[in-house]
């Protein structure tokens, strides 16, 4: 896999070589003989003038550092966010306690009644006809009442 990666990069740097990017390649894209500057009308073109040798270790360290800030990239775009969110969630299941009113994942609006080590008990239904069921810590979204007013008539 670190053979293809390389061949990958080396090929890359052939093209930007070629596109007058960076300085022309050490040598040919056959790999065996160097590359012979091309001969227009009697004058070298401009991007085969540049010392070969000197441009290769530098377009590998210039790969390494694009792809490490496409890594930083996206830490701090995906993961930082999505750990911060877990982190406080996590916060919000461990500060509930028994008389809080829960939402669930799946919706469903239900009052604590125990909590246990890795789950609550939690009572659904109104006006005395409750039914109490074992939920996850892990399933509840977070602590809210339902609103139980009708919506407003036009």
């Amino acid at each position: 896999m670190f053979e293809s990666l390389l061949n990958s990069i080396q090929n890359l740097s052939l093209l930007a070589a070629d596109l007058g990017i960076i300085g022309a390649p050490a040598t040919s894209p056959a790999g065996d003989t160097p590359a012979q500057p091309v001969q227009i009308a009697g004058e070298v073109a401009a991007g085969a003038q540049a010392a070969a040798p000197a441009g290769e270790p530098m377009s590998m360290i210039w790969w390494i550092v694009i792809y490490g800030a496409m890594f930083a990239a996206l830490y701090f775009f995906l993961f930082r966010p999505q750990r911060k969110r877990e982190k406080k969630m996590r916060e919000v299941q461990a500060g509930i306690k028994a008389g809080d009113n829960i939402v669930t994942n799946s919706g469903l609006f239900g009052r604590v009644s125990d909590v246990g080590t890795d789950c609550f008990i939690v009572e659904f239904g109104i006006s005395g006809k409750t039914v109490r069921i074992p939920v996850l810590k892990a399933d509840v979204a977070g602590v809210r009442e339902p609103v139980m007013t009708p919506p407003p008539k036009e």
